[in-house]
């Protein structure tokens, strides 16, 4: 194996929910790898950043305003971004919300918006980019973003835990299925990354403590610390890779 493996030079990829933290640190990654980028997020408008930077790499960047719980959308979007880039290599599911609340406050609506974005509407991302790159020869590569929760009970994030644990499923069972079409799928669990969605967390210095002692590397991940491990899935450098999920934790799991 060379370094060469790990060149997406030539490919194009879709992220979603690429405006901002992990999705638009995935997507620069995939872009200083080589790749074109199509990027999706609810509001258009807080894709320019994402596209700006990736077009100063020197990389095409196609965004979508896409709500990944508009089932009807998802097709719709990937036929467009087919239409302007060609054909797509790479998808990585990225789009997913989390609000914590006790376990006996859930309500249905909660439920509902937190399965439906983490786990169906990347269901169904993957289910319609995997039709068209069934038609490929070369195939494609399908990267989930998993969590700690597919792994480990969280108190309070019972919902997000439940759309976690069946996206860790459905990628081992997606695998097993689209192997013979020459689809890969993956997933990567962050651990405990400090981005927008999880701001209100970090504001509590005790809780950080605590984590930080839970955390063999004694920090917490950084942007940065990311696409090493998408830029693997997606790459040639994994072609024998499938079904796996690759925790990107500084040890968490491997210490418990």
């Amino acid at each position: 194996m060379s370094v060469s493996s790990f060149s997406l030079e030539g490919r194009i990829a879709v992220v979603t929910g690429a405006s901002r933290g992990l999705g638009q640190a995935i997507a620069l990654a995939l872009s200083d790898a080589g790749a074109d980028l199509c990027v999706t997020a609810r509001e258009e408008a807080a894709l320019a950043e994402t596209r700006a930077r990736i077009e100063a790499r020197g990389r095409r960047c196609y965004i979508a305003a896409q709500d990944v719980t508009d089932l009807a959308s998802i097709e719709t979007t990937l036929s467009a971004f087919e239409d302007s880039a060609g054909h797509i290599d790479i998808l990585v599911n990225n789009a997913g919300v989390e609000q914590v609340s006790p376990s006996l406050d859930v309500h249905g609506e909660l439920w509902d918006r937190i399965i439906d974005t983490n786990l169906k509407g990347s269901f169904f991302w993957a289910q319609a980019t995997a039709r068209q790159m069934a038609r490929q020869v070369s195939g494609g590569s399908i990267v989930n973003l998993c969590s700690l929760t597919s792994f480990v009970g969280i108190p309070t994030a019972v919902p997000y835990g439940a759309s976690k644990s069946g996206l860790l499923g459905m990628t081992r069972a997606l695998a097993t299925e689209w192997a013979g079409m020459n689809i890969r799928v993956n997933a990567i669990a962050p651990g405990y990354f400090r981005t927008a969605m999880t701001e209100d967390f970090y504001r509590d210095e005790a809780w950080q403590a605590r984590m930080l002692d839970r955390i063999p590397q004694r920090r917490f991940g950084e942007a940065a610390d990311i696409g090493g491990a998408v830029i693997f899935l997606a790459s040639d450098a994994s072609a024998y890779i499938t079904g796996h999920c690759l925790p990107v934790d500084g040890g968490f799991l491997a210490s418990i």
